[in-house]
């Protein structure tokens, strides 16, 4: 589970309701200060995480020149969403994305963390035409490693028979111990605003997706490859071989894990502004 530092927007950014053609989502926003914005990027978080998840990069990336926003997906903490399955399928979260793209103002450059970029994908493939470009960070080729694999049947298991709040209890348990100490209130409560029906189908999702590298490829969208040293969800060598496959940028942040965007802010979101500033200065030529 992603830890964002704090759940408070900081100074330079604001909380808003990102209405859209397929609902409100909640969301975080931070423009620059003095200048009109070199672009729009739109941070989607990950499995039981939230648009807190990039907090820290918001105003970094603000003061780069970027207007950005982070949302919540529907189901996800402050984002209300059906109670049905059926609603959270990959297809039904890529029009989402759509949907949001087309509120923030097209063409925006389209960031995904672990299973937001599976679904950031999943949005490229349906048209590619609302986005500037795409960062996949650390998310993999295909389905998330055995061991990801394990937790995530284990947390399907539980929420069939136990209530949100029952299962935090049950998660914290198996916390080593130093963790005992970073997940406070507010992971709590986000965590139980979650829905259900969200985290089974998702979850599903990141067990048995399929490897659709070739068909990304084939797009000729320019692609940002993104993760931290480690990584425990896909194997940071398989990261390697998708971003060969893509042909596309790489960026490994040093002393990073699993979520370079809350492990080390500063630096994941200096290489974001970095690829999207060279995207923008081959355009100029």
């Amino acid at each position: 589970m992603s830890r964002p530092p704090t759940f408070a927007p900081p100074p330079g950014s604001r909380a808003l309701p990102l209405h859209t053609s397929r609902g409100v989502f909640a969301a975080l926003e931070a423009r620059p200060r003095r200048a009109e914005p070199r672009g729009t990027a739109l941070l989607l978080p990950g499995y039981t995480g939230s648009k807190e998840d990039f907090i820290a990069m918001l105003v970094p990336l603000a003061g780069a020149g970027y207007r950005v926003v982070s949302v919540d997906g529907r189901g996800q903490y402050e984002s209300e969403g059906p109670d049905s399955e059926e609603a959270y399928t990959q297809g039904e979260l890529a029009r989402d994305v759509h949907a949001q793209a087309a509120a923030c103002g097209t063409p925006v450059h389209l960031v995904g963390h672990s299973l937001g970029g599976q679904i950031a994908r999943a949005a490229a493939l349906l048209d590619a035409a609302p986005f500037a470009s795409l960062t996949l960070m650390s998310s993999g080729p295909a389905e998330v490693s055995p061991a990801q694999q394990q937790k995530i049947a284990l947390l399907t298991q539980a929420l069939g028979f136990m209530t949100m709040a029952e299962v935090w209890e049950s998660m914290k348990a198996l916390d080593p111990p130093e963790d005992a100490d970073l997940d406070g209130a507010a992971l709590r409560a986000r965590w139980l605003r979650h829905s259900p029906a969200q985290l089974v189908a998702t979850g599903r999702q990141l067990t048995g997706e399929p490897d659709r590298v070739a068909e990304l490829a084939a797009l000729g969208l320019a692609t940002h490859v993104v993760s931290g040293s480690t990584d425990d969800t896909w194997p940071v060598p398989l990261i390697d071989g998708m971003a060969e496959r893509l042909g596309a940028y790489r960026t490994v942040v040093g002393g990073a894990g699993h979520s370079p965007n809350t492990d080390r802010p500063e630096e994941t979101a200096k290489a974001l502004a970095g690829f999207w500033d060279a995207l923008s200065d081959r355009a100029g030529q």
